[in-house]
């Protein structure tokens, strides 16, 4: 069923058949061979919700369908032999299968074609086991890694080589033009059939309501405002009468300011006058016009002219430009699609009376509509208001979608939430600690998640990525830089020679970089001509910027980029820079220094004719004379400059990274527009139904984001094995899987003046989901949050062997909660984790060794 749904998403996307076959051993698709790029995984990522009905609909277009018709009909014995005595060959029976199923698609419910469709989607396909998959993969339980290579694999190679046998059956199949009409069975019949749930059960009633009062702006917090309002309103919900309109409309006196905080509306309904002198406004400006429909005055945006006298035949006033009276290929099925969108379900004869067309004609406008799939026909409705015939009733596509993701909301926000330590131990999960990524490609999507974030430099190789990419080394973060896929920024110096440095995906990077404040660069200085240098384009390495500057030496124009750098305006091709800033000074996350490494000479016949003045730039450079001078420099992007851009890519970002976006999250990286402006984005999209907002987390106030699959996962952590295994993680204070100082609040210590904070080089410690350590950049100060013996045992010794496998600097612990450590029980912790006495206090010496290169 999988290749099924992939097909129709190449059909969908592509416009051609996919082709797709599946086996044991995987799936395999023809796309058309164009110079773009090819489509990837995105092809095999489906919502659970969409899957189900998706399969329901293209299973009568395969091959398996018409097989099993075929069975089924002989067995009800449709199929007779014309002579007992002998076996009908295998083409003949196909043949006569096709006959009678091209007959029998014209009757709906005809029990061999319900037959079929219930042997396929019950004994034949396992559904409920692809959900299942399609749902891990949404909640990161499964992940899609792509991978192109030169030549099939073993296992596509088998794919390949019985690709073609696939299609001996493929005659079986009905014909494009028959496809809708092969399942165009009484959903009613199918859901009896398959045992499933109706429609109307899953949508909640008060949600369809609250819905179709927010489509047609009838609720208070939708009403549009003034005269621009009326006309928006014509041309989203087409002709009105002065009292709908009023209905729809802020009155003047009782308008009030939004805030920004809760974004409620309080303004009451214009009186019917007010609305008619705005109609009269409109139509005097030619803006719109008067036109009667169904025995009703009502007044319509100028731009549906051509449609009303097209679909029902509506007299029109002259003048109007030429322009809008310009024929459309189906005007009146535009007018009932434009119904469908801006209500909830609806009947046949509401269309009908509301267009003033008659019951058969809007009947067969609805089913041309949904054989384009934009319209859905089935039982939407509460049965006690449902056509006492049993008529089926219609909805638009994307409107049922959002209303059953907000019924399904409605059912979750009645469940209770979960404890703050469940969010603390999500966290850690949904960023790839608990199971850790491989390779290149697990670099890259650690990357993509943390686009952005500003964390310690000397943080990232010591801490982050190794964390969250099992066999990480400096070599994957180099290839990814200078193959042009990752950049980095600064974002401000730090003590020493560290600073924040933010990684991001290069095609996303216009909107993952910050703003970019106002220039305080003197027009004369290093900084202004290195500026101007790069304005051009180019990438050049330091040297390079000497000669093109003027500048007295190498260094002073090394010390100009580093302050470029931090000012977020240049970047430099590789991570090597960084890595020789940070070996030639004091670090937040201080690693073991690494050997020089040897250079074998690169001499060369050409360079030896060149001039000095040419090569010695170069050589200096890449040589790696000077920390921090390596590499090639050039400016970074400019941020994407559109502000509505900008909010709905900042909140996308901040939902892939935290799974669960809160005020805290927010606040803690400083987003631009604070959690007010994220809130009217997220929002925004929770009316479109791609996440949900409620009550996760206990204690974080009702304002809370996830997406659909992200609330069942977090609702997995809430309950913890008894007894806990005690599963400990250290992390970077300033980590974003770390939920306290952000998500969560610190926990207190009563009578201790020191409080913990996300500061570089800080390092926490948690035991499922609990706070149990925190240690202070160099490890002189300790909080231990917990008084019991196992956990904090647990604590420590995680807390060293993190130190020891990523070769931190040495830690010297000498006050724990504001006491000197010796004669503490903490010490005795310390001492069985690894920890030394020394008269400073305890020391945990760094490994020797040092990561990989």
């Amino acid at each position: 069923p999988w290749a099924l749904a992939v097909n129709a998403r190449i059909r969908e996307r592509l416009g051609v058949e996919g082709s797709a076959v599946a086996s044991d051993d995987g799936i395999i698709a023809r796309v058309p061979d164009t110079t773009s790029e090819p489509p990837g995984a995105e092809l095999f990522v489906f919502d659970a919700d969409e899957l189900e009905p998706l399969i329901t609909q293209e299973v009568g277009g395969s091959a398996l369908f018409a097989s099993r018709f075929r069975e089924c009909a002989a067995r009800a014995l449709l199929m007779p032999r014309m002579n007992p005595n002998r076996r009908s060959p295998l083409w003949q029976q196909r043949q006569r299968s096709a006959q009678l199923l091209e007959v029998a698609r014209r009757h709906p419910t005809f029990p061999v074609i319900l037959e079929t469709l219930r042997e396929v989607l019950q004994d034949v396909y396992d559904v409920p086991a692809l959900l299942r998959i399609v749902r891990s993969i949404a909640d990161r339980r499964i992940r899609l890694i792509e991978v192109e290579t030169p030549q099939p694999s073993p296992f596509a190679r088998d794919l390949l080589f019985g690709y073609v046998g696939a299609f001996m059956y493929e005659g079986d199949s009905p014909l494009a033009e028959r496809r809708a009409a092969a399942l165009a069975v009484d959903p009613a019949l199918l859901s009896e059939l398959l045992g499933t749930v109706e429609m109307r059960e899953l949508l909640d009633p008060d949600v369809i309501t609250q819905f179709e009062s927010e489509a047609q702006h009838v609720a208070p917090d939708r009403r549009v405002r003034g005269l621009e309002g009326v006309a928006d309103l014509l041309r989203l919900l087409g002709p009105l009468s002065g009292a709908e309109v009023a209905a729809r409309l802020q009155a003047v006196s009782g308008a009030a300011e939004t805030e920004a905080a809760d974004l409620e509306h309080t303004g009451a309904a214009a009186t019917v006058a007010e609305a008619t002198a705005h109609l009269e406004t409109l139509v005097a400006s030619r803006r719109a016009i008067e036109v009667t429909i169904a025995g009703v005055d009502r007044v319509a945006a100028i731009e549906d002219a051509g449609r009303l006298r097209d679909a029902l035949g509506i007299p029109l006033p002259v003048g109007i430009p030429v322009a809008f009276l310009e024929p459309v290929a189906d005007p009146l099925g535009d007018l009932v699609a434009r119904h469908a969108r801006t209500h909830g379900p609806f009947t046949t004869d509401a269309v009908a009376e509301r267009l003033g067309i008659g019951t058969a004609v809007g009947r067969l406008t609805l089913q041309r509509l949904e054989a384009q799939g934009r319209v859905t026909s089935g039982y939407f409705l509460p049965a006690s208001s449902a056509l006492d015939g049993g008529e089926n009733e219609w909805c638009d596509s994307e409107v049922l979608r959002r209303l059953r993701m907000r019924s399904l909301a409605a059912i979750r926000g009645s469940i209770e939430p979960v404890p703050q330590e469940a969010l603390a131990r999500f966290l850690p999960a949904w960023q790839h600690l608990t199971r850790p990524l491989e390779g290149v490609d697990g670099v890259l999507a650690v990357i993509e998640q943390l686009a952005g974030v500003p964390i310690p430099a000397s943080a990232w190789e010591s801490l982050v990525l190794p964390s969250r990419v099992r066999d990480y080394r400096p070599a994957l973060l180099d290839e990814l830089t200078a193959t042009g896929e990752v950049i980095w920024s600064g974002h401000g110096t730090l003590p020493g020679r560290d600073g924040w440095i933010a990684l991001h995906p290069t095609d996303a990077i216009a909107l993952s970089l910050p703003t970019r404040p106002d220039d305080d660069i003197a027009a004369e200085s290093l900084e202004a001509r290195i500026l101007d240098a790069l304005a051009g384009g180019g990438a050049y390495f330091a040297g390079q910027l000497r000669s093109l500057t003027d500048a007295a030496n190498e260094q002073s124009v090394i010390e100009a980029l580093w302050a470029l750098t931090w000012a977020g305006r240049v970047t430099n091709d590789t991570f090597a820079p960084v890595r020789g800033l940070l070996s030639g000074g004091s670090q937040a996350h201080r690693s073991a220094r690494r050997a020089p490494r040897a250079r074998m000479f690169r001499g060369s016949s050409i360079a030896a004719t060149l001039p000095r003045s040419i090569t010695s730039g170069a050589r200096a450079s890449v040589g790696g004379v000077s920390a921090g001078a390596g590499g090639r420099w050039s400016l970074l992007p400019d941020p994407e400059p559109e502000p509505t851009v900008r909010a709905a890519a900042t909140a996308g970002i901040l939902l892939d990274r935290y799974g669960v976006v809160t005020r805290g999250s927010v606040q803690s990286e400083a987003v631009p527009g604070g959690f007010a402006q994220v809130y009217r984005t997220l929002a925004d999209a929770e009316r479109a139904g791609h996440c949900r907002r409620g009550y996760l987390v206990e204690k974080l106030g009702g304002a809370q984001f996830a997406a659909s699959a992200t609330v069942d996962r977090l609702r997995e952590f809430s309950a913890v094995a008894d007894p806990a295994p005690l599963a400990a993680i250290t992390l970077a204070a300033t980590d974003p899987a770390t939920a306290y100082g952000a998500a969560l609040a610190w926990p207190t210590l009563e009578g201790v003046g020191h409080r913990p904070g996300r500061k570089a080089g800080a390092l926490v410690t948690l035991v499922d989901g609990e706070l149990a350590l925190y240690l202070e950049r160099g490890g002189k100060s300790a909080l231990v949050f917990s008084s019991d013996d196992a956990i904090v045992a647990a604590a420590t010794a995680n807390l060293a062997e993190t130190a020891r496998a990523r070769h931190l600097d040495t830690l010297t612990v000498e006050q724990v909660n504001g006491d000197p450590i010796f004669g503490t029980a903490f010490a005795r912790a310390l001492r069985e984790a690894g920890f030394v006495e020394t008269p400073r206090g305890l020391t945990l010496r760094k490994t020797s060794g040092s990561p990989r290169a």
